[in-house]
């Protein structure tokens, strides 16, 4: 499995717009109708991905806790499902319902939106203050498969902890790493 860091996109960049299908409600999901009043987190994430499987846990964890709290919580797939149909949409939504995802899982046909966001792996993880600006991005925690490290999502959590209570959130931020995003024809 291949080792893929996240691109880490600027902070301060708005949340580019999208319209995705989500694949749990089988109804179109816009930014607007996902976003938090407090701030937004976007996960590209899959169904198949050794490193998403690890975080599953953690990220059911943290949407039914931060969702309450004001942040809009909305997971992606921007996988090839031709090539990877593990990933294909009716998988999605069992996928969802198996990890009792209490947010949108929207699938990027397209690979358009993971292009905007300039995704580079699952899972990769954005968090996006009320105003859309991009103040966190980068990995859940130290947790990766196999290296025995707990399971804690402290990065993302002292992210939304800090956004929620009106502090500086650290430019210290470290990529997450994952199974790259699977592009169509391999291009990008």
């Amino acid at each position: 499995m291949a080792r893929t860091p996240s691109n880490m996109l600027a902070l301060g960049t708005k949340a580019p717009d999208f319209n995705l299908m989500d694949t749990v409600t089988d109804t179109q999901k816009s930014l607007n109708e996902v976003n938090g009043e407090k701030g937004t987190v976007i996960m590209f994430i899959c169904n198949h991905c050794p490193f998403v499987v690890h975080v599953n846990p953690e990220i059911s964890k943290l949407g039914k806790e931060y969702q309450s709290k004001g942040i809009g919580f909305v997971a992606i797939s921007s996988n090839d499902v031709i090539n990877y149909p593990d990933d294909a949409p009716h998988l999605m939504k069992q996928k969802a319902d198996e990890e009792g995802y209490t947010f949108p899982y929207l699938y990027d046909e397209t690979q358009e939106v993971a292009k905007a966001y300039d995704a580079a792996c699952t899972p990769d993880f954005y968090l996006f203050d009320g105003s859309l600006d991009l103040v966190y991005r980068g990995q859940l925690d130290d947790s990766r498969p196999g290296n025995g490290l707990p399971l804690t999502g402290a990065d993302l959590r002292g992210a939304m902890d800090a956004l929620l209570e009106g502090k500086a959130i650290s430019n210290e931020q470290k990529p997450s790493i994952g199974c790259n995003i699977k592009w169509i024809n391999n291009r990008h």
